[in-house]
């Protein structure tokens, strides 16, 4: 896991855990979130639909793979620039079941997450 990475991964985490107070830390204040059905922008904005607007809290995120456009990304010098990651997953229900495939693409600056682009496919 990479500089760029851990940012990723806490974020899912903090999700699934229901860590709103984590969550806002990963972000950036500018934080915009585009999905298929609405873009949220802003970290209050964004935090506030995850704790309180969501049609289902109660599901875990399963990350199978993660892409990093920054292959340096673990280097501690230097001035951190703004890098992608891409994330392959599932999110499931409370009882285990998938309720939809997604790739997210973040972008990732000083160790904040700036941006999140959500695809989505669905079977059904």
């Amino acid at each position: 896991m990479t500089r760029t990475t851990r940012p990723v991964h806490a974020y899912y985490e903090a999700i699934d855990a229901g860590d709103y107070d984590r969550l806002a830390d990963l972000l950036d204040p500018g934080f915009v979130h585009e999905r298929p059905d609405r873009t949220l922008e802003g970290r209050d904005r964004f935090v506030a639909f995850m704790r309180d607007e969501r049609p289902l809290t109660d599901t875990e995120h399963v990350v199978d793979a993660v892409y990093e456009s920054d292959p340096g990304g673990d280097d501690s010098s230097g001035p951190a620039e703004s890098t992608g990651v891409a994330v392959r997953g599932r999110l499931l229900d409370a009882d285990g079941d998938e309720l939809f495939a997604f790739v997210d693409v973040f972008d990732v600056a000083d160790g904040r997450l700036t941006e999140l682009r959500t695809y989505v496919r669905t079977d059904g």
